[in-house]
């Protein structure tokens, strides 16, 4: 094992997202999504990137025919499959020849390392897997492809019969293997168990290139992973973000920067990893799948501090409360305001405001947060309306309209859809707006009127488009007399910003919401 600063060891990253990622629930990538995924990992400096499994579907078939209309500057695009079927040779094995017709440098092939599975999922002998293994390695070979060798189930098959699962191993070994990936695929296995096995390997079969591919079923892939570099392999395999079947593989997101800034190993380009949160967004947004927001390293709340004590804590040192500076994994730190909060959380957020540590107005708007919060408002997700609040209690803030009145006309007609309209009077300076607009929704009809009033006087608000509206239900037993929090996403094409409102009445909650988003966006520094 190499120590901290040392980078004479190289750890190869061989990401599975674009096959066994795609095989968790709810993940599903075009031929297209998997090349344009495919580029952002060459651009970190992955080493391989498995395309899928060309034998299976043709979907796969198609991202091998597309990739090599790139040029790739860092990776090498693999084919997953299987060894050849009990019973046929490899070159009358359809899945083996598809791995050749998809035209790729390196393939990875799976065989069963656990005598379980052999007499029991494929119904064969232990003599015939191991020509299965061994024949498959040996054909590919001589097609000049490099070849992984995927040993399916290892360390289950090492706890029950250890003997065999490493005469698979040599098996593979024998017939020309570039490497042997030492599969924890039930996800079960804990790291002692891991280190161990794999520490058996490294000994009986010095000088092979060894790999790790692990499963998160125990919540251990990672842990594993590690556990498993430590014990002497050099190639991991998993995915961004975790993705994968059944609980998901070793998350990469955290493999990598385990590995080298903890480890001192060299993974993919060091100066990369600041693109590490925004290839875990992208990653997300393909699949379209929501990020995972206290996700280790990327996550929007990987570096989110809340607690006053924290905070007070971190305007002296970064590292009293954070293991990693994110900046170093292209993340932000981010100070959240609530009724946790203290004057440091202020101080921080809003240091170019010049606030005074005793300054009358902090407390005053700290107060006035905590009994907010208390009433049901939450500032986590609406900074503007924080900010908004902040600003008031100082001297100098003018407001960029006041609302003189507002009236909503609601119409139902049998068989026909509701008309929806709002009228809304304005002050905006010395001048008065009276103005009405029809919308989808009480809501949006509001959100029309305000706009028409507005741009005369600021064109910039025709920029601004509310990208998110939610309603939360608070204190449900009380049924429509509940209040209601409504929480706004407003963005302009540069930023986006979030407000809230609080209210028994939905439309005044709105309301609250809306204006703030608007005035939010008109400060003079949000204006584009």
């Amino acid at each position: 094992m190499s120590k901290i600063g040392d980078y004479q060891n190289v750890i190869k990253i061989y990401d599975t997202t674009l096959r066994d990622g795609t095989q968790g629930a709810g993940v599903c990538l075009s031929a297209d999504d998997k090349v344009k995924i495919a580029l952002r990992l060459d651009k970190m400096g992955f080493h391989y990137i498995e395309g899928g499994w060309p034998g299976s579907n043709p979907k796969d078939m198609e991202f091998f025919k597309r990739i090599k209309q790139h040029q790739l500057k860092h990776s090498v695009i693999t084919a997953f499959g299987s060894t050849c079927r009990p019973g046929v040779a490899p070159a009358e094995d359809v899945n083996l020849n598809s791995l050749l017709e998809a035209g790729v440098q390196a393939t990875a092939i799976f065989g069963k390392a656990w005598d379980f599975h052999v007499t029991k999922a494929l119904n064969t002998t232990l003599e015939e897997n191991l020509r299965m293994v061994r024949e498959s390695v040996a054909y590919l070979k001589r097609h000049g492809l490099t070849v992984f060798f995927d040993a399916e189930h290892f360390f289950d098959g090492f706890k029950a019969n250890a003997a065999y699962a490493l005469s698979v191993l040599r098996a593979a070994a024998q017939a020309g293997a570039d490497a042997l990936v030492l599969c924890d695929t039930n996800g079960g296995s804990l790291p002692q168990e891991i280190y161990e096995a794999v520490t058996r390997v490294a000994q009986e079969m010095p000088g092979l290139e060894l790999g790790i591919h692990a499963h998160n079923d125990g919540e251990m892939a990672v842990a594993n992973t590690i556990m498993a570099v430590q014990a002497g392999v050099t190639q991991v395999q998993g995915t961004v973000n975790g993705l994968g079947e059944r609980c998901g593989n070793a998350n990469l997101c955290s493999v990598i920067p385990n590995l080298t800034f903890k480890m001192g190993y060299q993974t993919v380009p060091r100066e990369n990893l600041v693109y590490l949160t925004e290839l875990s967004r992208y990653v997300y947004e393909q699949a379209n799948l929501s990020p995972v927001a206290n996700q280790p390293y990327v996550g929007e709340s990987a570096f989110a501090h809340k607690g006053g004590m924290h905070v007070s804590a971190l305007l002296k040192e970064h590292g009293t409360y954070e293991h990693l500076a994110p900046e170093l994994v292209g993340n932000t730190r981010r100070v959240l305001m609530s009724e946790l909060a203290g004057i440091s959380n202020l101080l921080y957020k809003y240091k170019e405001l010049n606030l005074d540590k005793n300054s009358p107005e902090g407390r005053q708007v700290l107060e006035q947060l905590k009994n907010l919060e208390h009433r049901g408002y939450q500032f986590e997700a609406a900074e503007g309306s924080l900010e908004l609040m902040l600003r008031k209690a100082m001297n100098g803030y003018q407001e960029p309209f006041q609302l003189a009145s507002m009236r909503l006309i609601l119409e139902m007609r049998e068989q026909q859809p509701i008309h929806s309209e709002a009228v809304i009077k304005l002050r905006v300076g010395d001048e008065v707006v009276h103005t009405a607009a029809e919308g989808n929704g009480p809501v949006n009809a509001l959100d029309n009127a305000l706009r028409k009033a507005l741009e005369t006087f600021y064109p910039e608000v025709a920029k601004m488009r509310l990208s998110d509206y939610k309603v939360r239900v608070l204190e449900e037993k009380v049924g429509t007399e509940a209040q209601v929090r409504v929480l706004i996403e407003t963005g302009n094409g540069q930023k986006t910003w979030g407000t809230v409102g609080v209210s028994t009445n939905i439309i005044e909650a709105s309301w609250q919401a809306l204006a703030d988003s608007m005035a939010y966006g008109l400060l003079p520094e949000n204006k584009i």
